[in-house]
């Protein structure tokens, strides 16, 4: 008798052990949700679409924090200044995890920002003279992606095997044929509007063109396709909230007809809501 009734000691003890542990996850899930979910952002066109999301999802308690050049919200991500970031793509991401040594998580893929060449000498890529100067991007991930564009659009012909953007990262190094001997400037992405004029081509993010008063799909000279793009922009967390309620309640509003409506309305194809990428 003794032993059964220590028995049912141990059982009862285990099952109140898992009960309390259930509750107490239960409580920080609650905790959580009861708090404004902080999301990093840049303010063009990343905190645009956030504040309409705000408009069409009143209950989601969102805290949006537009970050200013030279902040790394990846770093306020994994010090936990933030909950989510809004602002790049996924080829970045991957190297920041590298950079930061931290896996973080994806929550959404919301647009794609096509990047432009433009120009405020030339008004066709035909004009471009000898030895001219493009300033690119000088971030691994989008200097390659401005040599894959500068190679779309017929200027350059990088290395064979340098057919796939989200495989391959190309450098200045693995520039094939180069007729024009265009001269590579590899410049801060969010300076690049400003050397605008002292250059004779810029290829720039669409965020940056746009905070510059550019209107991609009116002002580039060559646009990016949306079409097999790897460049979405995503909703990035920290693998500790990828279940948070607040987290799936964002992914969700992000990826709603409403919001790929918006950003259709708003941006005129300067931006292009992820399902105009999947379905052309």
């Amino acid at each position: 008798m003794l032993k059964k009734t220590a028995l049912r000691l141990g059982l009862s003890g285990t099952v109140i052990g898992r009960l309390t542990a259930v509750a107490a996850l239960i409580a920080s899930v609650s905790a959580y949700a009861a708090e404004p979910l902080r999301v990093a952002a840049d303010p063009v066109p990343h905190a645009e679409i956030l504040a309409y999301v705000q408009k069409i999802d009143p209950g989601l308690d969102l805290k949006v924090i537009e970050i200013p050049n030279g902040v790394n919200s990846n770093e306020l991500l994994q010090h936990g200044d933030v909950d989510a970031n809004y602002f790049q793509h996924r080829p970045y991401l991957l190297s920041q995890e590298k950079a930061l040594g931290v896996k973080f998580t994806v929550a959404a893929e919301v647009h794609i920002e096509p990047l432009g060449v433009y120009s405020s000498k030339y008004k066709k890529l035909s004009q471009v003279p000898q030895n001219a100067t493009v300033a690119v991007p000088n971030n691994e991930t989008n200097l390659s992606r401005a040599l894959y564009l500068l190679q779309d659009q017929g200027l350059i012909t990088l290395k064979p095997g340098f057919s796939d953007p989200a495989k391959n990262q190309a450098t200045p190094k693995d520039i094939a044929s180069n007729p024009k001997n265009i001269k590579i400037l590899e410049v801060e992405s969010p300076q690049i509007p400003r050397s605008l004029p002292d250059v004779d081509l810029a290829v720039i993010n669409g965020n940056y063109a746009l905070e510059a008063g550019l209107d991609p799909a009116k002002d580039a000279l060559g646009l990016e396709k949306a079409k097999g793009n790897p460049y979405a922009n995503i909703v990035v967390t920290s693998e500790k909230l990828a279940n948070d309620p607040r987290i799936k309640r964002l992914a969700k509003d992000l990826a709603s007809p409403q919001v790929a409506q918006f950003i259709t309305d708003k941006y005129h194809g300067s931006v292009l809501p992820v399902a105009a990428g999947k379905a052309s």
